[in-house]
């Protein structure tokens, strides 16, 4: 039986050494895969001994949760660094742009994080399963915000719906990322994203050109 884990008030030292097993954790995941990864591994990896390690996590589930939201936060926050408001269809192309350059440094390889996870994790662990639910909201959530934007500003249809292009905005991000690394190409992933971004293209309401004085 797991025993539930009490409140923590972790020291400077402590916090950094959670962080430190989280990230590499992260990588051996994407590396490995989540069922491929042991603690042994984690703990090999990070110098730490078992007693550390459970100090920290309950168990294997426990740390995969702290994965999913340290990947969370390191995708968004690399996106919103790179760009701060995907709020004009510019901004959007180069976001498709940062998304397809990503996999080309990459070679194809490793695939989304997220998705990754969500493939191996969706049936086997609910409780990753929503919070994995939850972490494709919160990326979904910051396109819709732009896309809301530009509606408010008049320049999308008002039917247009932000969340539910969005949805289709990411759909199409996952499936081209996991084409793109069984086909070791870039290619799948730019037609889908070129397609997500003429999905947003038709929902955009025409410029006004200059009234001509009479």
């Amino acid at each position: 039986m797991v025993r539930k884990r009490q409140e923590q008030v972790l020291t400077k030292r402590g916090t950094a050494t959670r962080q430190r097993i989280v990230e590499t954790a992260a990588r051996l995941v994407y590396e490995q895969g989540a069922r491929g990864t042991s603690l042994d591994d984690v703990m090999e990896r990070t110098g730490t001994s078992k007693s550390q390690l459970y100090h920290y996590f309950d168990n294997k589930d426990a740390l995969l949760r702290a994965v999913i939201q340290w990947q969370t936060k390191r995708i968004i926050g690399a996106q919103t660094g790179a760009i701060p408001a995907l709020d004009t269809f510019e901004a959007l192309k180069r976001w498709g742009d940062m998304i397809v350059a990503s996999v080309i440094d990459n070679g194809g390889r490793g695939g989304c994080p997220l998705g990754s996870l969500a493939s191996e994790l969706a049936d086997y662990s609910e409780k990753a399963r929503v919070l994995l639910g939850e972490s494709f909201d919160l990326w979904e959530a910051e396109i819709a915000r732009g896309l809301d934007a530009m509606k408010v500003r008049g320049e999308l249809a008002p039917a247009a719906d932000p969340g539910e292009l969005a949805t289709a905005a990411m759909t199409a991000l996952q499936g081209g990322k996991l084409l793109a690394q069984t086909q070791r190409s870039e290619r799948p992933l730019r037609l889908a994203m070129d397609m997500a971004l003429e999905n947003i293209a038709r929902h955009l309401k025409p410029k006004r050109g200059p009234r001509r004085a009479r």
